[in-house]
């Protein structure tokens, strides 16, 4: 299972196809909410072999805010249960930040920026690969 925190359409979309296509059977849980992920992702960590984060999230206006990776990594360097990361926001500043609180707490990580059409194939699914492949972080 891969847990990943979306919130763009298309990206999740992508995101999809690439794991039907490469990893047939995998499943995929996404959230678009900072928030009900914290609230929801702990039954699902066991299962989980990779996760990936997203920082900035859309707020509709008048809903609202659903919070940011960043929020996202600081809970689950607080669980027992260790999985790999990657971090795909465009955000640079943020990312950083995501990935230093996993680094600082002895989680495996990586950063992937998500440039272009095609940068999850291209980019993100090698890293999932790897992973996947028990190569680590």
């Amino acid at each position: 299972m891969i847990l990943i925190l979306e919130d763009n359409t298309d990206r999740v979309a992508s995101f999809r196809a690439t794991l039907t296509r490469k990893a047939p059977g995998m499943s995929v849980m996404f959230w678009s909410d900072a928030r009900a992920m914290i609230r929801e992702v702990g039954p699902h960590l066991p299962a989980c072999r990779a996760i990936s984060l997203d920082h900035d999230l859309y707020v509709p206006l008048g809903a609202p805010d659903p919070g940011d990776g960043l929020e996202v990594a600081k809970f689950l360097v607080t669980q027992p249960i260790v999985r790999p990361v990657i971090v795909h926001s465009s955000n640079a500043d943020r990312a950083q930040h995501m990935v230093g609180e996993f680094q600082l707490a002895s989680w495996p990580c990586r950063r992937v920026l998500p440039f272009g059409d095609r940068w999850v194939q291209d980019d993100w699914w090698p890293q999932v690969e790897q992973i996947l492949s028990g190569c680590g972080c």
